[in-house]
């Protein structure tokens, strides 16, 4: 890859696609920090601008007009999407969870992503090597939420799970589905930030590393795959 490549991280304004923004910047990226707030992403630009060239696009991931507009601000190239956008939806108990609980949140969580995906692949197919990452979660995990040694099991919770077991399946039909782009999702761990009233045990560095690493696999790397901060790992 010798010419810069540019990114497009959604939800960029705090934590996890902030910190992504800023070490895509530091290796010299052109980064867009996508928010839907223009006051808190134009913030959040002017924090983090000394690391190299970000820019802010406005984006809200549930609504077509506004994904189309800001594909048009970022041009004609893309070579990283980083689906990071994502909302809890709060914490309702499985017997008290009503159907109408899951629409915001599947709003944002699975249908953003597809949202914007779908938008973005015309200028990610104009990239030599095209890459998609979609931030997760543990919580979206089988294999982690079936484990009573890991933290997964102890959640209680239908809505914010079984929106990131959607996007993982999204993410392994995306895969079959474009060969000539690799897309993989991430799980970032359990990371201190406003999605979890900063209780997570780890640094939004130590969440944003596997995204990175995601994000910079060379050519050669894997597509459709499962990133924690241990590297690729089962479903």
């Amino acid at each position: 890859m010798t010419t810069t490549q540019i990114a497009l991280v959604t939800g960029a304004n705090k934590g996890i696609g902030k910190q992504t923004a800023t070490e895509l910047a530091d290796l010299g990226w052109t980064v867009w920090l996508g928010c839907r707030d223009v006051a808190r992403g134009e913030a959040a630009v002017a924090e983090i601008a000394d690391h190299g060239d970000v820019r802010f696009v406005q984006i809200d991931v549930t609504d077509d007009a506004s994904v189309a507009a800001a594909m048009t601000t970022i041009g004609d190239r893309l070579d990283v999407l980083v689906n990071n956008a994502g909302i809890s939806g709060g914490r309702t108990a499985p017997t008290d969870t009503s159907p109408d609980d899951f629409l915001p949140v599947f709003g944002v969580n699975v249908l953003g992503p597809v949202r914007v995906t779908g938008h973005a692949l015309p200028l990610l197919r104009r990239s030599d090597q095209p890459r998609i990452v979609n931030v997760s979660s543990g919580l979206g995990s089988l294999r982690a939420t079936t484990d009573r040694d890991r933290i997964e099991f102890t959640i209680d919770a239908l809505v914010y799970p079984s929106s990131k077991a959607a996007l993982n399946m999204i993410t392994a039909q995306y895969a079959k589905a474009l060969p000539d782009i690799q897309v993989n999702a991430v799980d970032p761990g359990y990371t201190a930030t406003d999605l979890n009233g900063n209780s997570g045990h780890q640094t939004v560095a130590e969440g944003a590393a596997p995204v990175i690493a995601a994000a910079t696999i060379g050519a050669d790397g894997p597509t459709g795959a499962f990133f924690d901060g241990t590297g690729v790992v089962d479903w």
